[in-house]
């Protein structure tokens, strides 16, 4: 399926590009630059991905600051964590129906690269960066206020749920679901502290304590999603 014209894509955000040229890299996959331009031409969005998902925590980070200015550093990166994760994020691209944009190859367009949830998160936070290097931090920031802060219930923000995350990305990837296991427990029983070890294709990925194994088996989660980001796990049979 070929892409829809992008100019629909600014009018649903209300921002049009001077340099079309930011949009497109942030709508390129590596997939269609190694297939379909040979490694040229085209620049992949993974870089815009990166610098947007930077632009993205200070925003969100700057706006928390501003309406809860009484709460303490922990609390305030819970918030964060939730709303810049792909389970909050992953919606707003739907809304934005980002999908119909991507510029992808011909194996990514047929394993259905258009509904990947991690990928259209990416590309998201891309399209954050495409906004900043074309017209600045202001329209950067009135985007992610307008679809990403503005339908938060501040009231009673979800908490984030780092193991369905991390198992939605290794299903994505064609991976071994994670194994968590209670490496260590210490303390009285009113007072445990568990440490899980959590692993991939049966090796050990990450370690994380906590007051009980559910709140361990998050933290190991939250840390292997740090890490998986920043690397590729190769699919095994």
């Amino acid at each position: 399926m070929p892409p829809s014209n992008s100019k629909d894509l600014e009018d649903a955000i209300g921002y049009p590009f001077r340099d079309p040229d930011w949009l497109r890299q942030a709508l390129t996959h590596r997939s269609h630059t190694e297939e379909v331009t040979a490694g040229g031409g085209d620049l992949a969005n993974e870089q815009m991905e990166f610098l947007g998902d930077s632009i993205l925590g200070f925003v969100v980070s700057e706006a928390l600051v501003e309406r809860f200015p009484d709460y303490r550093e922990g609390r305030l990166s819970k918030l964060e964590a939730h709303l810049v994760s792909a389970a909050h994020l992953h919606p707003v691209a739907e809304r934005l129906e980002i999908g119909r944009f991507l510029l992808l190859g011909r194996g990514e367009e047929q394993s259905g690269g258009r509904t990947k949830r991690a990928l259209l998160v990416n590309t998201l936070e891309a399209l954050v960066a495409a906004i900043y290097r074309d017209g600045g931090m202001a329209p950067a920031r009135e985007f992610v206020q307008r679809w990403i802060l503005d339908s938060v219930d501040w009231a009673q923000p979800p908490a984030t749920d780092f193991k369905s995350e991390l198992q939605e990305m290794l299903q994505e990837r064609r991976s071994a679901p994670p194994r968590y296991r209670v490496v260590r427990e210490q303390g009285p029983e009113h007072q445990k502290l568990f440490t899980i070890e959590l692993r991939i294709h049966g090796e050990p990925f990450a370690r994380a304590e906590g007051n009980t194994k559910k709140a361990a088996e998050q933290a190991a989660a939250r840390i292997a999603l740090s890490r998986l980001r920043e690397t590729e796990i190769e699919p095994r049979n």
